[in-house]
């Protein structure tokens, strides 16, 4: 099958997750995307670009597969004349719904800010199958939407929510994982192995990740005189949070790395180094880089929400996650202290099933039921 994936951001996981399919899959993956800038602008205008990039080249796919940063709607009015006898497939990253707004964007001011929800909304009514990444983001979504829906003035078309509820389904995020166990990486000689105790922050320096918390807690390990480094990686798309520059002044010499890795195979070897993850983000619907982290043995430390229950077997749970900031502290502190102990424990296995090698097919087979209920005469698929 000839699959026409677009991506109107694509840019870190997103291009990740877009390249590691087309590399794996059964089928015929061309990309289609614009780089990962100015996210509203994507969301806006990006549909009207991608449509006319569509229109100029001579894809001919049998099935277009689609990212929640796509207005879809938009697109597929523009390119009817390619596009009308196709299957789409939306897939959710996240979503602007339940996305976590910063109190310091301008928008929520002007009230601009339900129509982001509303594209992803429209553009769910529209495809043929919707696809999240995560069960925790499936089930979000669809129990925000009636509340999102009833906040309109008449004909809020609430028997919507179960037309979009119908044809929805999870894939789990697929990652590339078993690049991290490349020998170039695993066999470098390692200089902080059995030495001082690694924690580890590798996500965007923004809101939703929490920073704040993830510093908070160091900076109390730091007053109670315990002995740990920190290694902080990630993407930072704009000026970073005045607590990242806090964090480099309070803990000087304790950081022993500080902004984004120059290369994939840097990351991976701070990944592989590090012990301990602590997690503090408000939002994450599903956790590429916790996976990533888990996959290279890094020790979890999770709050009990979001998508994270569902990324650890239940039989771990007590062993990883936390309550409060306070109970965050205190565990934090005793994986520090016994970290002979925490070195030995392993989460490999819990996340290997979402690399690509494992995932390509579930995405493949799903396509296949999906084209080939489309082909069935004069219907219109309800998955």
């Amino acid at each position: 099958m000839n699959i026409t994936l677009i991506e109107p951001f694509f840019t870190g996981s997103h291009a990740a997750w877009a390249t590691g399919y087309s590399r794996h899959s059964g089928h015929h993956i061309d990309i289609l995307s614009l780089s990962g800038h100015h996210w509203k602008w994507r969301m806006h205008g990006g549909a009207v670009t991608l449509a006319t990039k569509f229109m100029e080249s001579d894809a001919r796919p049998d099935l277009l597969f689609v990212t929640d940063m796509l207005d879809l709607t938009t697109f597929l009015a523009l390119t009817r004349r390619r596009t009308a006898h196709l299957p789409v497939v939306i897939y959710f990253h996240e979503n602007q719904i339940c996305y976590p707004w910063s109190s310091r964007d301008r928008d929520i001011g002007h009230q601009r800010d339900h129509h982001y929800g509303f594209i992803n909304y429209s553009s769910a009514l529209a495809a043929d199958k919707v696809v999240f990444n995560s069960r925790y983001h499936h089930d979000a979504f669809l129990d925000a939407l009636p509340r999102f829906l009833k906040q309109f003035p008449d004909r809020k078309e609430m028997q919507t929510v179960e037309t979009i509820r119908a044809k929805s389904c999870v894939l789990h995020l697929g990652v590339d994982l078993h690049r991290f166990s490349a020998p170039a990486i695993l066999h470098q000689k390692d200089p902080y192995i059995n030495q001082t105790p690694l924690i580890v922050w590798n996500h965007r320096w923004e809101y939703d990740k929490n920073p704040e918390d993830f510093f908070q807690a160091l900076f109390a390990l730091y007053e109670q005189g315990l002995d740990f480094r920190v290694a902080v990686l990630g993407e930072n798309f704009r000026r970073s949070l005045p607590i990242f520059e806090t964090a480099r002044h309070k803990l000087g010499n304790r950081i022993v790395h500080f902004g984004y890795a120059e290369n994939f195979e840097q990351y991976a070897q701070w990944l592989h180094r590090a012990d301990i993850l602590p997690i503090t983000s408000k939002q994450d619907f599903f956790g590429a880089s916790i996976v990533e982290a888990l996959y290279c043995d890094c020790c979890p430390l999770l709050p009990k929400r979001l998508t994270y229950p569902e990324l650890v077997p239940y039989e771990k749970h007590s062993d990883v996650f936390y309550h409060d900031f306070q109970d965050l502290v205190g565990k934090l502190a005793g994986y520090v202290q016994h970290i002979d102990t925490v070195r030995k424990r392993s989460f490999r296995q819990c996340v290997e099933p979402y690399d690509w090698r494992n995932m390509a097919s579930e995405y493949d087979a799903v396509f296949n039921t999906v084209q080939q209920r489309f082909e069935i005469p004069g219907r219109r698929i309800t998955l």
